[in-house]
């Protein structure tokens, strides 16, 4: 999620870069998100021009966007961890556009974008992807605490990242894709959420509780539902990828995310299948 070299989220530290309290107002605040979700996702996928990518295509964000967890990484990265396997490169790959830089890098928060990936766009960009937020709501230090910590402080945690996710959030995304719209003016722009992590109910009999798994999917869905709006508010698509990963979360049996794992950046990530099967079909259909 930082840097700016061609064709890469690493698990970060919470002081770095990094993934209600109270009832009945916030609670039908996120309802309405989460609807709101829904529609914008089926206006704007289904409604993507096939010819979109004309110019060329910049790739944006953090750890998801880079492909940490795919494997294939492109030596040139550094710490910013990019993947051939990632979502922008197999898209680049097939749709081979007049150029492909992607600035993703593992770590990033929005501040990152603004202040080190932003100067892959110009005028003539066709085409910007970009999958950002999870890191500043302290992604990787929920995680952690719920991995390694109880129950109770794992709900406590994610309830700090929602509360995040509500307040400060909106105006973070806000200033990101505002710098997008400045600096690539002709550019189609598609914000790519965050799957769900967990199949409630599912076979996984150790790890995380139940009521913690339950906690992580919320803060998930509140992070898509307020990205999906402040990526509509701006003009731009949104690829809502818990419909591709239905089936293959953690805890169903085929996950397409890595659990607690080593190397420990890949943990809570998507693996290859994750950005070929997962990812990539949804920026398709909205590039």
């Amino acid at each position: 999620m930082n840097g700016s070299s061609p064709t890469g989220r690493r698990l970060p530290s919470p002081a770095r870069r990094s993934p209600l309290t109270r009832r009945p107002r916030s609670s039908a605040v996120l309802s309405s998100l989460s609807a709101f979700l829904i529609a914008v996702t089926a206006a704007t996928v289904n409604s993507a021009p096939a010819s979109a990518a004309t110019g060329g295509y910049v790739a944006l964000g953090d750890s998801y966007a880079a492909g940490v967890g795919a494997g294939g990484y492109d030596s040139t990265s550094g710490a910013c961890t990019r993947s051939f396997r990632s979502y922008p490169a197999l898209w680049s790959a097939s749709h081979t556009p007049s150029s492909f830089t992607s600035a993703a890098c593992s770590g990033a928060r929005t501040d990152d974008v603004v202040t080190g990936q932003l100067g892959a766009l110009s005028k003539a960009t066709g085409l910007v992807s970009i999958t950002v937020g999870g890191n500043d709501a302290g992604f990787a230090d929920t995680m952690t605490t719920c991995t390694l910590q109880s129950e109770s402080a794992c709900v406590e945690r994610v309830n700090q990242s929602r509360a995040y996710i509500r307040n400060t959030l909106p105006a973070k995304l806000d200033q990101v894709y505002g710098a997008i719209e400045k600096n690539a003016p002709a550019a189609r722009v598609v914000v790519m959420g965050y799957p769900r992590l967990f199949k409630l109910g599912g076979t996984c009999s150790g790890g995380l509780t139940e009521k913690s798994r339950a906690a992580v999917n919320a803060a998930a869905d509140d992070l898509n539902a307020v990205t999906a709006k402040r990526a509509a508010d701006h003009g731009f698509a949104f690829g809502d990828v818990n419909t591709t990963f239905a089936g293959h979360e953690l805890c169903s049996g085929d996950a397409w995310l890595h659990g607690a794992t080593f190397p420990v950046q890949n943990s809570y990530h998507p693996t290859a299948k994750g950005q070929s099967s997962g990812y990539l079909p949804v920026f398709s259909s909205a590039a």
